[in-house]
């Protein structure tokens, strides 16, 4: 055997070598690869399923304070979120009230969202039943509709999108995404969502809260008032939100699929629900700030009220006007008295 024959048996086994060490590396990248898109294609047919069954028609093409039909792809549009006070428990679906109305304006130019959070005792005029009372009874007069209108005539813009929400949806998401980790202000007592007294025991302090302990957050006012109940409230939705986007909660999107789809209605269509999730996965940073009417208590007889007060709600309507950008609203106004700015 030569020299050359031997080098060359050399180069060869070198060779060989060198692509068994890349097969190695590249197969499990390649497997990994493959097992993402399976997982990602079995999400999205899962979520198509599952979310489209979610769908509720409320009978409007779009708001009679829109001149034409949104877009979410291209427009600046508004989403009422509800969390209505319904559970298996208390059976109580069709004429519950809301626990929590909060109001998302979403714009596209600047990749911000403003979340408005309204008082449930709020003292408001119904176009329902045609006088004043606290807005959560709306829902009972006149269901998602009859809510719709009373939010869309006190602050003067289009509700384009809504999402209803029930005790058992919150308490599942929360537990989908592993928990949240928030500050709760003070001790407190509260109900479970099975409604028993005082089983909801939690201490002051930032800590982990899972389903029940967070519902049970967002529901009690007894040592303060609407206001800073809220704020809880949008506290909370924030703090889910990055617990959902964060890379140890990506496989538990398939428990939150379930969760939400199987405990709310909404006018959206799973399409554009998809544009939505593209709004808030672009690659800039997705601005979130809080707004709340201010007001007084109110009690002109034995019944309770919030009075909201008229300069925090003009103001408010100013600021979610011109976030949407609507014809004759004011964009130069400085809005000075806007919450902090967060930003994910």
């Amino acid at each position: 055997m030569t020299k050359h024959d031997k080098y060359s048996r050399k180069v060869v086994r070198r060779r060989r070598r060198i692509r068994r060490r890349v097969y190695f590396i590249l197969i499990p990248i390649v497997l990994v690869f493959l097992a993402l898109v399976t997982y990602a294609s079995y999400l999205y047919i899962k979520a198509d399923s599952v979310l489209s069954d979610s769908y509720e028609d409320d009978g409007r093409e779009k708001s009679e304070l829109r001149e034409e039909a949104v877009d979410p792809t291209k427009d600046n549009v508004s989403v009422l979120i509800m969390g209505v006070d319904a559970s298996n428990v208390r059976n109580n679906e069709d004429n519950a009230r809301t626990d929590t109305l909060i109001v998302a304006t979403l714009n596209k130019n600047d990749h911000s969202v403003k979340l408005l959070s309204i008082p449930r005792d709020s003292y408001v005029y119904i176009p329902e039943v045609g006088y004043e009372t606290k807005i959560n009874h709306a829902h009972v007069h006149g269901g998602t509709r009859a809510t719709i209108e009373t939010v869309e005539n006190l602050l003067e813009i289009p509700i384009d999108y809504y999402v209803k929400l029930n005790f058992e949806a919150f308490i599942d998401v929360v537990d989908a995404v592993g928990g949240i980790t928030v500050d709760v202000p003070y001790e407190l007592y509260e109900m479970d969502s099975n409604d028993n007294k005082n089983a909801i025991h939690l201490l002051p302090g930032l800590q982990e809260l899972d389903g029940e302990e967070a519902l049970a957050l967002a529901r009690t006012r007894k040592l303060d008032n609407d206001i800073e109940r809220g704020k809880r409230q949008q506290e909370i939705i924030k703090a889910v939100v990055k617990k959902a986007v964060s890379v140890n909660s990506i496989l538990n999107i398939d428990d939150v699929i379930e969760a939400v789809g199987t405990n709310m209605a909404t006018n959206m269509t799973f399409s554009e629900m998809k544009s939505f999730v593209s709004y808030g996965t672009k690659g800039t940073n997705l601005d979130i700030e809080t707004l709340n009417l201010e007001g007084s208590d109110y009690q002109p007889g034995s019944v309770y009220y919030w009075k909201i007060d008229e300069y925090s709600l003009e103001e408010t309507k100013n600021i979610l006007q011109a976030h949407l950008e609507l014809p004759g609203a004011n964009l130069n106004h400085d809005y000075a008295s806007e919450e902090a700015m967060i930003t994910y």
